[in-house]
């Protein structure tokens, strides 16, 4: 019994990991452009549950101002991942902004932090995963190249 399913997993297993493999970077690139596109936008049009969060951040500039520019900003990030040749700007324009996001950790450690330095609240834990959002954008920002390698046939 436990060597069929040894040999099921063994049959199936590389099939799913090779599917993964080859759609993976797609759906990355195409989740991404989503969340910011959708984030962006309801930033730039003032429904964003963070554009309380922001303004006091960023409290030196006009928040009807700076929260509108941000999110269009984002949406246009968004809008870059949707295309691959637009990935190198994608992630030029996300680590431009990425620094910002995580300055209420650091300007409002009462709004981050139930307990400083590991409990977060709502909004810290919603800072903390830009650190994925950063992973991400790197693991996109390494492909940009990869079609042209595989027209020369390295191997990958």
């Amino acid at each position: 019994m436990m060597n069929n399913i040894r040999q099921i997993f063994n049959t199936i297993d590389p099939i799913i990991a090779e599917w993964m493999n080859r759609h993976g970077h797609l759906f990355l690139r195409v989740s991404m452009g989503v969340i910011f596109i959708w984030f962006g936008l309801l930033k730039s049009f003032g429904h964003s549950p963070v554009n309380d969060l922001v303004a006091r951040t960023v409290y030196w500039f006009d928040p009807k101002i700076f929260i509108p520019i941000l999110g269009w900003w984002e949406a246009l990030i968004g809008v870059c991942f949707l295309f691959h040749r637009l990935t190198r700007i994608a992630v030029l324009l996300l680590f431009l902004q990425i620094g910002g996001t995580f300055l209420p950790l650091v300007i409002l450690p009462e709004v981050c932090f139930i307990k400083f330095p590991f409990v977060l609240t709502m909004e810290g834990q919603y800072i903390v995963k830009n650190l994925l959002i950063i992973s991400a954008a790197m693991v996109l920002g390494g492909t940009v190249r990869l079609p042209a390698q595989k027209k020369r046939g390295i191997k990958l």
